[in-house]
């Protein structure tokens, strides 16, 4: 269509403007399809406005409706998942947004709250008292290393805690948990104040605009300062009420469980002011948080509902994989029919261990069927990702780096993305690591093979290798390492790194000789007489031949005389003769530099 059918089809529709409904985002060419013009003139409007879009790429709906009002249409966000169509986190969020602002009236849901804060802030202990469990003496190191979800009641309404870890090594973790709650609760303890990791959870809360309580803990310690925590809280833009702010702060033991309850009245408080509400009629929308392959269940899912209902019997796509819900469980184990908005339920039946962040979505059987059909494509996140060398070092000259080799599984999705984000921390220009291959499960035989062909080393965490893997590893000398600590392991692939670098050498210099005379000239070696003008003159110490402000050559000394007896040292102002060997040819006036070169490990 020539820009005078475009600008005849913007004239026809003055009068009255066509409604169409746009998602977000919309493929170029699903966009032409929308507006029933060819991709070349949607093509011609995206340029006349500064953006060089092709027809397989997106734009997304505010581009969109701009262009699509400009050409006379009347544009509303398109809402409906489309059959077949793979919904991003964002996406997801989105469409749950979307439908809090709607009119209509929606049954209320519980509130999604995740607990954040510093390590050892006593984020752990506070989740302990509230559901009455103990996680903390279960956990390697005292941390909580994997992502779970659980509900509790309180004055007859639910609210669901997503459990984040709180290590520095799981931020990433972190701002997933926070961008898929409702409210979050800043832990901060009394005796410790404002550190690095409360100032990252405190930069998510802002980016994210979640409501945030503050839990200002172990308020019962000697040390505790709460006017120090308030005026470092409101030095980062975190203003409680008290001290005239929005922010709802709440004053805890989670040890000694004081305040509490106060807490989880906040929580409900914060919530009914958010007025949350879902749809409970529509088919299930939710987000895995973690996933790992169990050896009698298969792949193993758990799963918070976003919206709509979830139901035993459901076809499923969960990100690059599919499956029926054959079983599902609540928190507490117990097997349920159906799960709704803000429910965190365990799944069974999905043909893969989906990745962390995929969403869950109801498909008609036709749509499975036609996935079959096609075969896997692809290989699924969390059980084989392999990233090549093209996609680690496009940037890095090859030939100028050495490399560590390694093959990573662990228990769940979720650790493997914990380690990557913590060794890709590891910064050097001399040297690198690299994934030949990352999976979830135990360490097999297959991965001895890869590692025997790729020469590299495989770690495990939380996983054990089996008795075969163990005798193959033995029988070709490959190395397998176990860890159950997140930071052993890193600390691991950070010194076998080191290894690979060259030592620094570090050099002292010791003192200078002025040459008097020569008392032998060999092809080797030589012998010859002077006075130490500066420092001290050691036998066995490497040696620089000076000549008219130039090195002419080096060597090393193996005998020094002081009035024709050996000596270790000569000091400054005597006169001593040495034996120096070395190809350079030393000649009267010359000047020796004494030192010494020691090899230094170097450090990541």
């Amino acid at each position: 269509m020539s820009d005078k059918n475009v600008e005849e089809k913007i004239d026809s529709s003055v009068d009255e403007k066509k409604k169409v409904k746009i998602p977000n985002p919309v493929m170029v060419k699903k966009f032409a399809e929308i507006l029933e013009l060819s991709v070349s003139d949607v093509i011609t409007e995206l340029m006349k406005n500064g953006i060089m879009a092709t027809i397989n790429e997106e734009v997304d709906f505010e581009t969109a409706s701009i262009i699509a009002e400009d050409l006379g249409f009347d544009v509303e966000e398109d809402l409906e998942i489309h059959e077949g169509e793979a919904l991003t986190l964002e996406r997801l969020l989105d469409i749950c947004r979307k439908e809090q602002a709607l009119d209509e009236k929606l049954p209320e849901r519980a509130p999604v709250v995740t607990i954040l804060g510093h390590v050892d802030h006593g984020k752990t202990t506070l989740l302990d008292a509230i559901r009455k469990g103990n996680v903390a003496s279960h956990e390697a190191g005292g941390i909580t290393q994997h992502m779970t979800a659980y509900q509790v009641k309180k004055r007859g309404k639910t609210i669901t805690f997503i459990d984040t870890p709180g290590h520095e090594a799981f931020s990433a973790m972190r701002e997933r948990g926070v961008s898929i709650a409702d409210v979050a609760i800043l832990v901060v303890a009394a005796d410790d104040g404002v550190r690095p990791q409360t100032k990252e959870v405190i930069r998510y809360l802002k980016e994210k605009k979640i409501p945030t309580i503050v839990a200002i803990n172990k308020i019962d310690k000697p040390e505790a300062n709460l006017q120090r925590v308030k005026q470092e809280l409101s030095e980062h833009d975190i203003v409680i009420e008290e001290w005239g702010g929005e922010v709802v702060s709440n004053e805890i033991s989670a040890k000694n469980n004081i305040g509490i309850d106060d807490l989880l009245d906040s929580v409900l408080l914060v919530s009914e002011v958010l007025e949350l509400k879902a749809n409970d009629k529509s088919d299930g929308l939710g987000v895995v948080l973690e996933s790992h392959l169990d050896p009698n269940k298969g792949p193993v899912s758990t799963v918070l509902i976003k919206t709509g209902m979830l139901k035993v019997g459901h076809d499923v796509l969960v990100g690059n994989t599919f499956g029926r819900i054959k079983r599902m469980e609540n928190y507490a184990g117990e097997q349920v029919d159906s799960a709704g908005p803000s429910s965190p339920v365990v799944i069974m039946g999905i043909q893969k261990t989906p990745e962390v962040n995929d969403i869950i979505q109801v498909a008609k059987k036709e749509t499975i069927a036609k996935i079959k059909s096609k075969g896997s494509t692809g290989v699924i996140s969390g059980m084989n990702k392999i990233k090549g060398k093209k996609d680690l070092y496009k940037n890095i000259d090859e030939g100028k780096i050495k490399k560590l080799d390694i093959i990573m599984k662990a228990d769940v999705p979720g650790s493997l993305e914990a380690i990557d984000q913590i060794l890709s921390t590891i910064k050097s220009k001399e040297v690198a690591w690299e994934y030949i291959n990352t999976g979830v499960g135990n360490i097999t035989e297959s991965d001895v093979k890869l590692a025997e062909s790729s020469n590299a080393i495989v770690y495990g965490f939380n996983v054990n290798a089996t008795t075969v893997a163990k005798r193959m590893a033995e029988k070709v000398e490959v190395e397998i390492k176990s860890f159950d600590v997140i930071y052993e392991l890193v600390e691991d692939v950070k010194n076998r790194m080191a290894d690979l670098l060259p030592p620094e050498i570090i050099r002292t210099d010791l003192g200078r000789l002025k040459v008097l005379a020569i008392f032998k000239n060999g092809k080797t070696d030589m012998i010859v007489g002077g006075r130490v003008i500066e420092g001290t003159a050691v036998n066995k110490s490497l040696v620089e031949i000076k000549r008219d402000k130039e090195i002419i050559g080096k060597g090393e000394i193996s005998n020094l005389q002081q009035n024709k007896k050996p000596a270790e040292k000569v000091k400054s102002g005597n006169e001593c003769g040495i034996t120096f060997q070395g190809k350079t040819k030393i000649e009267e006036g010359d000047i020796l530099i004494f030192y010494k070169e020691e090899e230094k490990r170097k450090k990541l």
